[in-house]
């Protein structure tokens, strides 16, 4: 035994599992959870689950226990090991699948998914989420398969990211019986909001009055320190003073300081987001998005991104969900630099999806300067999704265009004319922090309508045109599309919005009123007609086609035009191919179908079109920002 005013540790010897079996009575720093009774109870609960109580097999928890432990291992001291998995096993026990196997079959490709606030549409005399509900079904039930429905939840800022209830719906969006509608009806994606909270939070409460459990779940900093190296996504200071009842310490808040950083370091703060995550599975959800999940880990003297503990609580995360039910996805939110990006795929064994956030920078610079070089080397240099895991695709979100994920990857001149002309077209550049002080753009705040009205030439006449360009790339590429739903809407800028809030990322966040909507969609001469109609058009096509399966085959190609972007996919069963083809101009290009190594023996068909053709060496003229499908087996 060992003693000291601090501590108590208890050892025996391994047991059968090669396991210690301890008692701990660590400072409330590392872990203030139970008195003597509750830790004794605590070990004779891992004995009763390791030996299996009364008639029950021990085989569910000797199977979690092999899984878990090499990851509790990565993360925390043996100390809190035989506690931790206890606890989670305890929590997760009675909601275990009968399988547990992973599931290879979650997609396929007929999944397409809506990106959109709880009040994006509204209707005085209802529930916004209610409103939602009855839009989606009367207008995209036979379109979108799954909706992610961004932090819903009761906030304080950042437009439902400083929450300060995981387990609750905001009254002023409905309940959560609207939200299990949309669940009833599609495959509901909800955030977890996993790297702080709202400083009204009741943790943040109970750590300014210095009460358990809060007081132990927040990080606390010397401003003294140098924390130079931690990676910013804003300009606002990394600590923020607060007064406690025991005087004023300074918390750590990356992103605002509304938005306190949570402490992951103590274990029950990763008990409270496992039984968050649990609440979610019940009511409905088949997709978890882990946003802002790079920020997780704190270690001074790092840059705080993307450390081994925040990997290794991914996979956990993803083991919980894959004994709970193997269907459901975990996504990453990491909106950085490419290869950091990709490293949430783990050995396959962390996120089933990350979002592709080099795609909506890389894209849109493309049809700024119609021509297809760095999207074509980016598509070249990325790998296939590993087998269980798939891109998460999209061009525009509620946050903006990250220019993170486009660092090194656009020459310095693009880059500078890409930001000019968003200027141009009315939005927004939101800076960050770098560590030697100064600021880079960190994101284009714009409504993706807006930002393809023109080219780095200026405005001209061919807005809708590049736009339903853009979401064809978009829809053809490996992996799952979403659309965020002010692209579906074609809605401009909500300029007006971002001057009364101060806020740049207002600007892509307009509220549509209903009736002001559905008005405009009954005009089917209005832009929001014509984009919606013709993307749930090309949509039903996109959704019938094997080759558009999200791990099928993709193979860049290389036509004699920089003009077009070109590649090939096949589907996984190799019996159909599609040839996507589009022209990045305001320029008609020439398309050769020798570029493009149709088979011969094969009837070849554009599914977007309807054109057959009947000589694989002819030549093809493409209409500015034109796209075709080329396939050898239409499914119509």
């Amino acid at each position: 035994m060992h003693e000291c005013s601090e501590c108590t540790i208890n050892i025996s010897l391994n047991n059968q599992w090669g396991v210690s079996i301890i008692n701990i009575s660590l400072d409330s720093s590392i872990v203030a959870k139970f008195s003597k009774k509750e830790k004794a109870q605590d070990n004779s609960k891992f004995l009763r689950f390791s030996k299996g109580e009364g008639s029950q097999d021990n085989s569910a928890f000797r199977k979690f226990y092999k899984a878990f432990k090499p990851l509790i291992d990565k993360i925390y001291s043996e100390t809190v090991a035989t506690w931790l998995i206890t606890e989670v096993f305890e929590l997760i026990q009675k909601s275990l699948s009968p399988s547990g196997q992973e599931n290879l079959k979650k997609w396929n490709h007929n999944d397409i998914l809506l990106i959109t606030y709880g009040d994006s549409i509204v209707d005085s005399q209802r529930f916004p989420l209610e409103v939602l509900a009855e839009f989606l079904e009367n207008y995209l039930e036979d379109t979108v398969t799954g909706i992610h429905i961004l932090s819903f939840f009761p906030y304080s800022s950042d437009d439902g990211f400083a929450v300060i209830d995981y387990l609750k719906v905001n009254s002023k969006l409905g309940n959560w019986k609207h939200i299990k509608r949309i669940a009833q009806h599609f495959n509901l994606m909800v955030d977890l909001v996993i790297n702080h909270v709202s400083s009204q939070h009741e943790w943040f409460e109970q750590f300014k009055q210095n009460e358990l459990p809060g007081r132990n779940y927040f990080i606390t900093a010397d401003p003294s320190e140098d924390l130079s190296q931690v990676v910013r996504p804003r300009s606002s200071p990394l600590l923020t003073p607060v007064e406690t009842t025991e005087g004023e310490k300074y918390v750590w808040t990356t992103f605002s300081a509304d938005q306190v950083d949570v402490d992951f370091k103590n274990p029950d703060v990763l008990i409270e987001y496992v039984k968050i995550i649990l609440y979610y599975v019940q009511v409905g959800a088949r997709y978890i998005c882990l946003d802002a999940v790079g920020f997780l880990w704190k270690q001074h003297g790092t840059n705080c991104m993307h450390l081994p503990e925040t990997h290794a609580i991914v996979r956990l995360f993803r083991e919980i969900l894959q004994l709970v039910d193997p269907g459901i996805s975990l996504i990453t939110e990491t909106n950085v630099p490419n290869r950091e990006n990709l490293s949430y795929f783990g050995n396959r064994n962390e996120a089933h999806m990350i979002y592709n956030f080099s795609l909506p920078p890389l894209l849109l610079n493309a049809l700024m300067q119609g021509r297809s070089d760095h999207l074509k080397t980016w598509m070249m240099s990325m790998p296939p999704a590993p087998i269980g895991c798939a891109y998460f695709n999209f061009t525009a979100s509620h946050d903006g265009i990250g220019m993170r994920p486009a660092e090194g990857l656009l020459a310095p001149d693009e880059y500078e004319q890409l930001i000019t002309a968003m200027r141009n077209f009315g939005g927004k550049i939101s800076m960050r922090s770098r560590p030697d002080g100064t600021e880079s753009p960190y994101e284009i705040n714009i409504s993706l309508f807006d930002a393809l009205k023109g080219t780095v030439k200026g405005e001209d006449q061919w807005q809708v045109e590049r736009f339903l360009c853009s979401q064809t790339i978009m829809m053809a590429l490996e992996g799952i599309p979403a659309f965020y739903i002010h692209s579906l809407l074609a809605t401009h800028n909500y300029t007006k919005g971002g001057e009364e809030t101060g806020h740049n990322r207002t600007i892509n966040r307009y509220k549509w009123d209903l009736e002001e909507l559905e008005t405009a969609l009954a005009d089917p001469t209005s832009h929001h007609a014509r984009v919606l109609n013709e993307l749930k058009r090309l949509i039903k096509i996109r959704r019938q086609q094997t080759s558009f399966h999200p791990n099928a085959t993709q193979y860049a190609l290389h036509p004699m035009s920089s003009a077009l972007f070109a590649f090939w996919r096949q589907s996984l069963t190799r019996d159909q191919s599609i040839f996507s083809v589009h022209n990045l101009s305001d320029q008609p290009q020439e398309l050769r179908l020798n570029d493009l190594n149709l088979v011969s023996t094969d009837d070849w068909y554009d599914l977007i079109s309807g054109h057959r053709f009947t000589d694989d060496r002819a030549i093809y003229d493409l209409a500015p920002y034109q796209s075709v499908w080329i396939t050898n087996k239409a499914y119509i």
